[in-house]
């Protein structure tokens, strides 16, 4: 699963397979809790990440969320910018 991002201890993901599933989602990990969260509405779909974090998560999927229906949509991985 291609890194997307790092930015204050919170790793987001990406999974570049065919056979990944619906609804757009990335993967945030942030120590020992995950968590899938919706590209285009920001929702936590699955596991569990402090309020802190996921606000944090959900902040840079709205700056980046062009760039990562592109590449769900293209599956062609690009590095990028954290949260400042």
């Amino acid at each position: 699963m291609p890194v997307l991002a790092r930015f204050y201890g919170i790793v987001v993901r990406m999974y570049f397979l065919g056979s990944e599933h619906n609804p757009p989602h990335v993967h945030a990990i942030y120590g020992d809790d995950t968590a899938a969260f919706d590209i285009r509405t920001g929702e936590m779909l699955d596991g569990e990440l402090p309020k802190r974090a996921a606000g944090m998560v959900r902040e840079w999927i709205s700056a980046n969320q062009d760039a990562l229906v592109e590449m769900w949509e293209t599956q062609q991985f690009k590095r990028l910018d954290p949260l400042d």
